[in-house]
C-alpha cells in the first residue's frame, strides 16, 4: 500500500487508488475480479450499498456486506469497504457489529464507507422509510457518533434523539485501533460539518470545481475544530457518466483525470470498474500509473 496511516492519523502525501464494482455479476465472476485487483496492485475494492441497482433495477443485485464478508475470506491484501453504507437501511448499531466482524474476517483490511441515504425508489420497495432531508442529516450525525464512540471503547452508553445503548459491549474489540477507519460521504454543508468532525476519508462525486470547492469548506470546517485538514484524505467516487471523458478510454485518459482532480484537492481515486472491453487499460494503468505514485 502507500504509505500512511488510519484512524485519524495524518497521511502522508501520495495517492491511493481503489476500484469500485457493481455486485450484479455471479458469484465466480465477482472473486476472479476482487482477487485481479488485488494481483494488479490497487489499494482498495468496494462494493455498493443498495437493494437494486439505480442503474438497471430490473437486474440482479447482491447485499453489500453479506458479499463484502465473502470477498475478504478471498483476498489477502487489498483494502475493501461498501462505498457507501446507507444509513436507511439499517441501525447503526447493527452495522457496527458488522464492521467488527469485516475487520477480524479481513484481518484488519476494512474502511467503513457511510452515508445519509438517497436512492428513494428502492425504499417504498423493500418497507423502508426515507427520511425527509433534515432529519436524514439528523439521524446520520447520531449515528456517526454512536458508531465512532462504540467501535473505540469497551462498552458505550449513548443516548440520542433516534438512536439509544445501555451500556453495549465492544467485543471483540476490532484488529484496527483505535477503530477502522470511517469513510464519511457528503457534499452540503452540515454533512461537511459532520465530515471534518469524524472522518478520516472524505468521499464524494462530482465535478473539479465541485470538488475544490467542497475540499476548500472542508478546510475551512477542520481550521474551526482545530483539526488538521491534512488527516482527512480527500477521495473522489467517480464513472464514467460522471466526467467529461471516460478515464477508461486510454491511460492518457486516466492520467488526466487524476491530474485535474489532484489540482482540486483529490488524493484517493474510486472508480468504477472498466467494460469487458477496456481491461487492457484496467492492466496497463495498473503497470504505468500504479508505479508511479509517491511512496
Amino acid at each position: 500500500m502507500p504509505a500512511g496511516t488510519y484512524a485519524g492519523c495524518t497521511i502522508l502525501a501520495t495517492v491511493r487508488f481503489g476500484i469500485v464494482t457493481d455486485q450484479n455479476q455471479p458469484w465466480p465472476t465477482l472473486v476472479e475480479r476482487w482477487q485481479l485487483f488485488e494481483r494488479l496492485g490497487f489499494d482498495s475494492a468496494w462494493d455498493c450499498d443498495h437493494f437494486i441497482q439505480p442503474s438497471r433495477p430490473t437486474g440482479p443485485y447482491y447485499e453489500a456486506w453479506t458479499l463484502l464478508a465473502g470477498l475478504a475470506a478471498v483476498t489477502r491484501r487489498i483494502r475493501l469497504g461498501v462505498l457507501v453504507s446507507s444509513n436507511t437501511f439499517r441501525h447503526p448499531s447493527l452495522l457496527a457489529k458488522q464492521a467488527v466482524t469485516l475487520d477480524h474476517v479481513s484481518n484488519g483490511r476494512l474502511d467503513i464507507g457511510f452515508g445519509a441515504g438517497w436512492y428513494e425508489p428502492e425504499h417504498p420497495m423493500f418497507g423502508l422509510e426515507l427520511w425527509p432531508p433534515k432529519e436524514r442529516v439528523d439521524r446520520f450525525e447520531e449515528a456517526v457518533e454512536l458508531l465512532d464512540a462504540w467501535l473505540r471503547n469497551e462498552t458505550t452508553t449513548f443516548s440520542g434523539t433516534y438512536y439509544q445503548l445501555n451500556e453495549a459491549p465492544t467485543r471483540p474489540r476490532p484488529v484496527q485501533q483505535p477503530r477502522p477507519p470511517l469513510v464519511l460521504a457528503g457534499h452540503r454543508p452540515r454533512m461537511l460539518r459532520i465530515i471534518a468532525r469524524y472522518a478520516d476519508t472524505f468521499n464524494s462525486f462530482g465535478t473539479v470545481e465541485e470538488m475544490r470547492e467542497r475540499n476548500d469548506r472542508l478546510d475551512q470546517e477542520c481550521a474551526r475544530l482545530g483539526r488538521d485538514p491534512k488527516g482527512i484524505v480527500r477521495s473522489l467516487y467517480g464513472w464514467a457518466a460522471m466526467m467529461p471523458t471516460d478515464p477508461w478510454a486510454s491511460v492518457e485518459s486516466f492520467r488526466d483525470m487524476v491530474g485535474r482532480y489532484s489540482e482540486a484537492g483529490v488524493n484517493e481515486f474510486l472508480i468504477d470498474q472498466p467494460r469487458a472491453e477496456q481491461q487492457d487499460v484496467l492492466e496497463r494503468v495498473a503497470a504505468e500509473v500504479l508505479p508511479a505514485r509517491a511512496k
